[in-house]
């Protein structure tokens, strides 16, 4: 039986569009991962998002998804407009948490990720907001003085802290989307009621 012309045609598009994506998606250009939908948009065209809905079957069956996180919004639309998407960020990520051993791979140093921790923790005690001045003071009972500020810049540049002008310190969009925050809570809850009492 032979194969409709018109269904190869828009096979080939659709397979040139998911290269495109990749492309797009897995080659770092700046500090932050991923791509913002406009520029999908501009590269694939409109109907990117289902480009993304076919490039994630196949990234399924390798442990992987596209996320797609809005970074103005706190909470996220279920049924996102072409604008919406458009304004929001998509990058690859694993399905699945990793192991200790395995966070060794991503290249920052376990006293930089024990630094993210302790300032991710601290910004989620204080309400989501804290001065930088407070977290570069817990830091500083932790890491080496010359560290901070490089490592404060690291966790703002990679998006999982946000500044402000006038010095406060929010959650970034990254830790939304990658650090489910209760769950964090909760460990850092259990670690400290697991911690012997100072006599």
């Amino acid at each position: 039986m032979a194969t409709n012309p018109g269904t190869l045609r828009r096979k080939a598009v659709y397979s040139l569009k998911i290269k495109r994506a990749v492309q797009l998606l897995f080659y770092r250009r700046h500090w932050e991962p991923g791509v913002k939908g406009w520029e999908l948009r501009r590269r694939i065209g409109s109907d990117y998002p289902r480009v993304i809905n076919l490039l994630n079957d196949y990234l399924d069956r390798l442990g992987l998804m596209v996320k797609t996180v809005f970074e103005e919004e706190a909470n996220p639309p279920e049924n996102p407009t072409l604008d919406q998407l458009d304004k929001a960020r998509f990058y690859v990520a694993l399905k699945e948490t990793q192991s200790a051993g395995e966070q060794k791979l991503v290249g920052w140093r376990i006293d930089d990720l024990a630094g993210l921790a302790v300032s991710i923790g601290y910004v989620i005690s204080q309400g989501g907001k804290a001065s930088r001045k407070d977290v570069e003071d817990i830091l500083r009972e932790k890491l080496p003085g010359w560290r901070i500020d490089l490592n404060l810049n690291r966790y703002l540049r990679a998006g999982y802290l946000v500044e402000d002008e006038n010095g406060q310190l929010f959650i970034g969009w990254r830790t939304r989307a990658e650090v489910d925050q209760r769950k964090f809570v909760d460990l850092l809850l259990g670690a400290s009621e697991s911690k012997p009492q100072e006599e």
